[in-house]
């Protein structure tokens, strides 16, 4: 045989096989037809078509396809918010023919299914209730989707709402609502603490008074016993002497140490009233009044 006529045979052989043999990329799938009617779906790795007769009419890939959708709406309360949503989605495996064959474009499909579903139920929330049930929201999508799309062979993996935003106008006056709040609640909490300070405060005062009382009352009764008890010397030492007559020389050695310890400080402010000898009776009259009247009032205080 010749080279030529072996050359010729081998040509239209090499060429047959380049155009029967095909490979197919891991997670996708060729869609086979056979003079313009499905075939058969070839799956990842080396293929074989029948040259002329069957051709590749497309491929698609078995991955998770992301799309996000951006749409205004209102709110119950008449807010104007801006409102994304990511929904994930592929292609069955088992219902390629569905999704090559019966929906021209998914993308623009889904897209619609969201924005109608999310302008019908956004209307019926307040903004408070759109960001706390914010996963209530692409639950729907999600669901609705499913229960669509799966005619068409596709499965929606997951929806989610990833971006709630308001107008800064409407952020601001949030804002605002939040921080008087957290004012209102700091503001109660230092009223509270000054209150429980000057409660405190007046329960240390009344105590250091109490206390203060006792002392004079136990000084003042410390007085009484040592005069008692030098009434009682001083009658022993004198016969017919009596306790009226030692009080009151108690009384004026006690005025005359007064006078001396003010006149023995250079910085005493205080003045002395020229008085004789003989209205020593009577200061050590006005000073008994002056003990009984303390005496009186000290008792009335504690008793209190």
């Amino acid at each position: 045989m010749s080279l030529s006529l072996l050359l010729i045979l081998i040509i239209p052989i090499a060429i047959l096989l380049f155009t029967s043999l095909f490979t197919v990329s891991q997670q996708s799938v060729d869609v086979i037809e056979r003079f313009g009617k499905y075939t058969r779906c070839a799956h990842a790795g080396l293929n074989f078509k029948i040259p002329f007769i069957e051709r590749i009419a497309g491929a698609i890939s078995l991955r998770i396809y992301p799309l996000d959708v951006t749409l205004d709406t209102k709110t119950q309360d008449n807010v104007i918010v801006k409102i994304q949503v990511s929904v994930q989605y592929r292609i069955k495996e088992d219902r390629v023919y569905d999704a090559f064959y019966k929906l021209e474009n998914a993308r623009e499909q889904i897209t619609a299914y969201v924005l109608d579903l999310v302008r019908a139920e956004v209307p019926t929330m307040s903004l408070d209730a759109v960001f706390e049930k914010k996963d209530s929201i692409a639950n729907a999508v999600k669901n609705e989707l499913t229960g669509t799309m799966q005619e068409f062979g596709y499965e929606i993996v997951k929806a989610l709402v990833t971006n709630i935003d308001p107008d800064e106008k409407v952020k601001h006056a949030m804002n605002e609502i939040n921080e008087q709040q957290r004012l209102q609640v700091a503001a109660q909490a230092k009223g509270e603490a000054e209150k429980i300070l000057k409660v405190k405060q007046a329960e240390a005062e009344a105590e250091s008074k109490r206390l203060q009382g006792e002392g004079i009352a136990n000084q003042r009764k410390a007085i009484i016993c040592g005069l008692q008890q030098s009434v009682g010397e001083f009658q022993k030492a004198i016969p017919g002497v009596t306790a009226a007559d030692t009080m009151n020389l108690a009384l004026i050695t006690q005025y005359f140490d007064t006078l001396k310890e003010i006149g023995a400080n250079s910085k005493s402010t205080t003045i002395l009233l020229p008085h004789s000898p003989g209205g020593l009776k009577d200061i050590a009259a006005q000073l008994q009044e002056s003990i009984i009247t303390g005496n009186l009032v000290v008792n009335a205080e504690n008793s209190e």
